[in-house]
């Protein structure tokens, strides 16, 4: 490989001549996840055509993940890496959910956590030669931070609908959920920078920012919600990770024990 640049009179065109050995990238760490999931997929609950459906969404979280919207607030380039490890962890708690509920929902609770922790860590963990690694450690807080708030999400959605389930009721929940969630957590940090600045306070600079990242965060929820809105096998797997019974669902109460006359 030679650069060239046309410099006139000042010298030569040509560089010197610099070898340069390319090795096609290791893409083993990508199918990672998809492995994994493929593994989940293989479980006797999910031998199934209809539980394949995961892959839709999950496709589609990981295409916004490529080339995701400019509404996110700069500096965040690992963001991309964490909503891909989401996905995945979103994709093993819907495939998982007949072992993750449990009796009681701190139980269901806690196993939502483990399973979004490790499927989500082992997608982050294989993307990590895709990421800045001057980034590495916001991201692993930001990935920790994003999963813990997707199950106290669902662990407060599960409380809040916890005797009907309607859908469309779920999705504002769950977007008001995350937005509050975030903001909360964030808030803290942005008042204690803005004391130590004496200045006044710029709250658009704050509600701005983590909006954003709220509305990315449910963009990444969606195709899991839509998916069990359309799919009856998934939307009985969102019921049992919540504990909410369908709405509109009639218990027929017992026929009266018919009395003999003599």
């Amino acid at each position: 490989m030679v650069a060239s640049a046309d410099l006139g009179a000042l010298g030569s065109k040509d560089g010197p001549r610099i070898n340069y050995d390319w090795v096609l990238p290791n893409v083993a760490p990508l199918l990672l996840p998809w492995l994994a999931i493929a593994a989940l997929l293989a479980l006797k609950p999910n031998r199934r055509a209809a539980a394949w459906w995961i892959l839709l969404p999950l496709g589609c979280v990981f295409a916004f993940s490529l080339a995701p919207p400019d509404i996110l607030p700069g500096g965040l380039d690992f963001a991309t890496d964490v909503l891909a490890a989401l996905a995945f962890g979103l994709a093993a708690v819907w495939l998982l959910s007949n072992y993750l509920r449990q009796k009681h929902r701190l139980a269901t609770f806690l196993c939502v956590v483990a399973a979004l922790a490790g499927f989500g860590g082992l997608t982050f963990v294989s993307r990590l030669n895709l990421s800045a690694t001057n980034q590495l450690e916001p991201a692993v807080i930001m990935l920790a931070v994003g999963l813990g708030v997707t199950a106290v999400a669902l662990l407060v959605l599960g409380l809040l609908c916890r005797k009907r389930f309607h859908l469309v009721g779920i999705y504002l929940w769950l977007l008001a959920l995350l937005s509050v969630l975030w903001v909360m957590i964030a808030l803290p940090f942005f008042l204690i920078e803005e004391m130590r600045s004496s200045g006044p306070i710029d709250w658009s600079a704050f509600f701005t920012p983590v909006l954003a990242v709220a509305v990315c965060h449910f963009a990444a929820l969606l195709p899991f919600l839509i998916l069990s809105s359309a799919s009856p096998f998934y939307r009985e797997r969102l019921k049992s990770l919540l504990h909410v019974k369908e709405e509109g669902a009639v218990v027929a109460a017992p026929e009266p024990e018919a009395s003999l006359k003599t």
